[in-house]
């Protein structure tokens, strides 16, 4: 079999069923054109059918969420769940709640899932889901009411053994306690395990709400130990100023870095001094106002509308706002400043154009997949906890999602190695290492 007509043929064939939906054409590509040496070795899998059944979602699910605001106005949205993959385990990924959310994007967002929750080594599948809903600028009551309407749809279709929802963009810990609950007033039963990313009082984790950034920052600083760097001095800048980038900041100082810079979507900020996570805490988290906030309470930082953050000068860059939000240009300007390291903390936020300058200027790069599965891994410790009714301490989850990072990042150089010859080429290593252990699991299990 010609391996690399095969892949092309795949490739086609979902551009032409998936039509207008670019995020995941572009998700779907970098990983089909990591394969190839993959198939090579295993011409089995490209015989059996296993890339067009990885590429095709098992079920997608899209749904009529209507609701009341404040005023009795009924408000109508759209709600999708895409179950892609459960060849190791039940469905697991995020509800992302934002204005842009639509079927493309939770496809792209469910495939990046399936391989990067392999990577973890957990028992859990790949699945996206979401919303159109805004929950910005909306009162507790409002997003409640949504939440509930949300769920009457979606419930049907969950279950610790079969589809295990947790939270993204503009899902946090309130969205995630409205979801459950109308879950178990529809089930009547506390199945805590059907929802990850809850208060740790009643069924969370320890340690995810960091954990994705935390994360982020593990696997840079293996990538950058190959090197014989580490953070210790180091010049850092994080896109956003969400729940990644501020726990990616939090880690990166703990490590001795300096984070100098983020963002959000008014603009970026610059502190010299290092930015005070306190404070951003309580603009972003508490006031939910804009970052430029910041530089009002604080004199010797300075906020910009125009530009980038990554026109910053840093060493080591965390993108961790959202998907291409880092491109050819961005790239450039961040190699002239002499980066070493990039490491997504956000979904494919990094454009093929700009991974490719990356790549060719021999800057380490440590794709979504792998850098951020952080936050998916712990969410598997929640599940295990919540089976046997436990509850870890902060610490020893932390140690065990540390221990995940490691272990990623490991399969990741010696995956690359075995099938490329280059340890530090990791978008093989993580897409290859990913597709082995799912492409085993759906071999075994038939075709189905």
């Amino acid at each position: 079999m010609n391996v690399r007509a095969h892949i092309e043929a795949v490739h086609t064939e979902v551009c032409r069923r998936n039509p207008g939906e670019a995020e995941f054409h572009q998700a779907a590509t970098e990983v089909l054109d990591s394969l190839t040496p993959a198939l090579e070795r295993h011409p089995e899998y490209a015989e059996t059918g296993i890339l067009e059944r990885l590429c095709e979602p098992e079920r997608q699910l899209m749904f009529r969420v209507p609701w009341v605001d404040d005023q009795g106005k009924v408000r109508v949205n759209r709600g999708f769940r895409v179950e892609f993959n459960s060849a190791l385990g039940p469905y697991k990924g995020g509800l992302r709640f934002h204005p842009s959310v639509n079927l493309g994007i939770v496809k792209f967002l469910g495939f990046e899932q399936i391989f990067k929750n392999a990577l973890t080594g957990m028992a859990i599948g790949g699945g996206k889901g979401g919303s159109d809903f805004d929950p910005k600028g909306r009162s507790d009551g409002e997003v409640m009411r949504f939440c509930q309407s949300f769920m009457t749809e979606l419930h049907r279709h969950l279950g610790e053994h079969t589809d295990v929802p947790a939270g993204d963009i503009g899902v946090g810990g309130r969205e995630i306690g409205y979801l459950f609950g109308q879950y178990k007033r529809i089930t009547n039963r506390y199945e805590s395990g059907v929802l990850t990313g809850k208060p740790v009082g009643w069924g969370g984790s320890h340690a995810r709400t960091e954990a994705t950034g935390y994360g982020a920052v593990y696997f840079a600083q293996e990538m950058l130990t190959t090197r014989g760097y580490g953070f210790e001095g180091r010049r850092v800048v994080v896109s956003g100023s969400g729940n990644v980038a501020v726990y990616a900041a939090e880690k990166v100082h703990a490590l001795g870095g300096r984070v100098v810079a983020c963002s959000d979507s008014s603009g970026y900020l610059v502190d010299e001094d290092g930015i005070d996570l306190e404070l951003l805490k309580d603009i972003k988290e508490v006031r939910r106002a804009r970052i430029s906030a910041y530089a009002e309470a604080k004199p010797t930082a300075r906020f910009s509308a125009r530009g980038t953050v990554y026109d910053v000068p840093c060493e080591v860059a965390l993108p961790s706002a959202t998907q291409n939000e880092l491109g050819r240009e961005d790239a450039v300007a961040l190699v002239k400043n002499g980066v070493l390291a990039i490491a997504e903390g956000a979904n494919m936020p990094c454009t093929p154009e700009a991974v490719e300058v990356f790549r060719e200027a021999g800057v380490l790069f440590g794709p979504g997949k792998a850098a951020n599965a952080g936050g998916v891994a712990t969410s598997a410790l929640e599940m295990q906890q919540n089976a046997s009714r436990d509850s870890w301490s902060f610490e020893e989850t932390e140690s065990r999602l540390a221990a995940v990072m490691r272990g990623v990042h490991t399969q990741c150089r010696t995956t690359a190695e075995a099938y490329g010859g280059n340890a530090d080429d990791y978008v093989l290593g993580a897409n290859v290492a990913g597709f082995l252990r799912v492409a085993d699991a759906m071999t075994a299990q038939g075709v189905i």
